[in-house]
């Protein structure tokens, strides 16, 4: 039922998930040359946040969601409560979510994602969003009951610039008329460029107007002696060599080239639903975990002076829970609830699938303990020369191809940049 773009990430996670398987100064005038103003940033992605009174946690939803990429859509509500909890407890300078905020674009689930985050707002917190694939237009917006699903509304781009306006459309310094990319202030010396690429007909792609548009802006930026740092959905670099088409942006050159012209050096992303870093063309892709998949995560991002780090922080709906005398198990140990969901997630790496080898079992949770390590970007505590990855790249097919690529960048941890 539900279509993440393109098909083949459906594979890929539905494939291994199912075993459970620095920034730079801008160049330019500035107030002081080389230097951030002091700076707390949340940047969060891949929410797929669903309504509650879009399901009744029926037989077919539950199906999906157990057969799918790992996300703990039974529990969607409570994650994200915590998770904005915990920003509120924070109080960064900003947050910012960049797409699928959604599970499946359903307008329903918009609005109640949009009331959410006036708490934030409220305390003065700046929100700043942008649409991902799964938000706009979505044909498969649905209302899960029972045995079945009933179609429903999704959101226009106009619906969804006038549902979020309070998240950065009516501050926004600029915004592109060809999509529903905007720049934003977020303190003085430092700037958002919120790039969307997922206008329906035009996804993943940014329009030729809209980088006319962002280097004007961009241009105005250095003017202004101006800091930018820049934010999309979709990735600027290629983060893995089998998961590309609909996940690289189609012109992502064009942008490289802009960035470069221009000193833009990070960009924030997800999409992937893996924590990814990628240096391309002198820009840093940092892709967050989605914050729906194990290990449920977010990025923190803190600029001061001449430079500044990135990190992960996991949301913690545990002590969240307790806090409010909850006694469900599975949110009181959350962390491992995700964790054996993700690992349990999918067909096609259960044990029995592999009753023909002698091992089977320690064949499956060989490439659980990889995919889990991987979408998490702790490669590093994987050991890059255990014998069972060369068996079972013998085996070939597109389990041996994506062990492969698990180990292209080594045994490193993702979850950290300083800059």
């Amino acid at each position: 039922m539900e279509n993440k773009a393109p098909v083949l990430f459906l594979a890929l996670t539905a494939l291994i998930a199912l075993s459970g398987l620095g920034i730079r100064a801008l160049a330019g005038p500035s107030r002081e040359p080389g230097r951030f103003p002091d700076a707390e940033l949340i940047t969060a992605t891949d929410l797929h946040y669903l309504s509650p009174a879009l399901t009744d946690h029926g037989a077919y939803f539950e199906d999906m969601i157990r057969h799918s990429d790992g996300k703990v859509m039974d529990r969607i509500e409570e994650l994200t409560d915590a998770f904005l909890d915990q920003v509120l407890e924070a109080a960064p300078d900003a947050l910012i979510l960049t797409g699928d905020l959604t599970f499946n674009g359903a307008r329903q689930s918009h609005e109640a994602l949009a009331r959410k985050l006036e708490a934030l707002t409220r305390a003065g917190i700046p929100v700043l969003v942008i649409p991902g694939n799964h938000d706009l237009e979505n044909r498969d917006a649905a209302r899960f009951q029972g045995g079945g699903f009933t179609r429903i509304d999704s959101i226009t781009p106009e619906g969804f610039a006038e549902l979020y306006a309070a998240c950065g459309y009516d501050g926004a310094l600029s915004r592109d008329p060809a999509s529903l990319s905007y720049v934003y202030e977020i303190k003085p010396g430092l700037r958002a460029l919120m790039l969307d690429v997922n206008m329906p007909g035009y996804e993943n792609l940014a329009r030729p107007e809209t980088l006319t548009w962002a280097e004007a802006q961009l241009r105005e930026a250095k003017a202004a002696g101006a800091k930018v740092l820049s934010f999309s959905h979709q990735n600027l670099a290629r983060h893995n060599s089998l998961i590309v088409d609909g996940y690289l942006i189609r012109n992502a050159g064009e942008i490289l080239d802009l960035y470069n012209a221009w000193g833009v050096t990070e960009n924030f992303c997800g999409h992937l639903h893996c924590q990814h870093i990628r240096q391309t063309e002198g820009v840093y892709d940092i892709a967050t975990a989605s914050l729906a998949v194990c290990p449920n995560q977010y990025g923190r991002i803190s600029l001061s002076g001449t430079g500044g780090r990135y990190d992960t922080v996991p949301v913690d709906v545990s002590s969240w829970a307790e806090a409010r005398g909850l006694t469900d198990p599975e949110l009181l140990d959350f962390s491992g609830y995700s964790r054996e969901f993700f690992r349990a997630s999918g067909r096609d790496t259960a044990p029995e699938n592999y009753a023909g080898l002698p091992d089977g079992a320690a064949v499956a949770a060989f490439i659980a303990d990889v995919n889990q390590a991987y979408f998490s970007g702790r490669m590093d505590a994987v050991d890059m020369e255990d014998p069972m990855f060369d068996r079972l790249l013998s085996l070939g097919g597109f389990m041996g191809a994506y062990l492969s690529s698990t180990r292209e960048d080594g045994p490193a941890d993702m979850n950290h940049l300083t800059f």
